[in-house]
């Protein structure tokens, strides 16, 4: 039976209202769960307090509950590729653009993880008590030199209790689930340490969850593990070569709606002619 206009419209829009409506439900459990699970374990670790070691590890079984369970919840049904690579000592990075992503992050990364955050975390009601007990690490980003003796610090610590890394290399997460340039961090940590570096590509997560929103809508989600990617040989004079070949590796992965916009030869070339073209006419 095909509906009158009206009537099919009047139909999508209750159709959207329950869709919403489940939506915020869900956020509560997921808050109310991590609530609960955050308060739990901030126990655990203060009767750890003694061995920073058992923390880290115990910080990741939390992350590995909740992340899975509330990733369960909110219903997005996922796919992962690449797992072989999901259980070697590395340096994990991966692109940022949903509150999604770090549930994803927290389930998935091996135990021996510990992630790096800017200080201020620990303000964080709860959670930045938590991320703090569970001996994670925290870098000073109020000015360069103290984000570089911060980032030694940080290498120094996961090279002496051979741990892995999660990083995001953006820095931030982004607005419209574009790519965003990455920052240097991530490649100064993998020289000092000589780790590998594993990129995790996570697709869809934006569509499913935007900054911002209430809505979590049931968009189908895929986590891939690239393969390592060595850096022992890596030297300080290519820096900005390392930076760009594991952003191109993103680049190469994600959907071309959210891969970072590379203009062409022919682009570039085009907008000068344009700037010139009128210079030429406004002299």
């Amino acid at each position: 039976m095909v509906l009158p206009p009206k009537a099919a419209v009047e139909e999508e829009e209750e159709e959207e209202w329950v869709s919403v409506l489940t939506s915020w439900v869900r956020i509560v459990v997921c808050f109310v769960l991590m609530m609960l699970t955050t308060a739990i374990w901030a126990v655990i670790m203060v009767v750890l307090l003694p061995w920073p070691y058992q923390r880290i590890r115990q910080g990741n079984i939390y992350g590995h509950v909740t992340g899975k369970i509330m990733m369960w919840i909110l219903g997005n049904p996922i796919k992962i590729e690449g797992a072989e690579y999901s259980n070697e000592r590395a340096i994990y990075v991966s692109n940022h653009a949903s509150p999604i992503d770090i549930f994803l992050v927290m389930w998935l990364i091996p135990t021996g993880t510990v992630g790096i955050a800017k200080k201020e975390i620990i303000y964080y009601p709860l959670f930045g008590q938590l991320y703090v007990l569970a001996n994670h690490l925290r870098i000073d980003r109020s000015n360069p030199t103290a984000a570089i003796r911060s980032m030694k610090e940080a290498a120094n610590a996961v090279a002496k209790n051979n741990l892995s890394l999660i990083v995001f290399p953006e820095g931030t997460r982004s607005k419209n689930g574009r790519l965003l340039p990455f920052k240097k961090g991530f490649v100064h940590l993998a020289m000092q340490t000589g780790m590998p570096i594993i990129p995790m590509v996570l697709t869809g997560t934006h569509r499913a969850w935007r900054k911002g929103s209430l809505h979590v809508r049931p968009v189908p989600l895929t986590v891939r593990y690239l393969p390592p990617i060595r850096t022992d040989d890596w030297t300080r004079g290519k820096i900005d070569d390392y930076v760009e070949l594991v952003h191109n590796l993103y680049v190469d992965n994600l959907p071309v709606s959210k891969a970072y916009f590379r203009p062409s030869y022919f682009v570039v070339s085009f907008i000068h002619f344009v700037l010139i073209f009128g210079a030429i006419h406004t002299v």
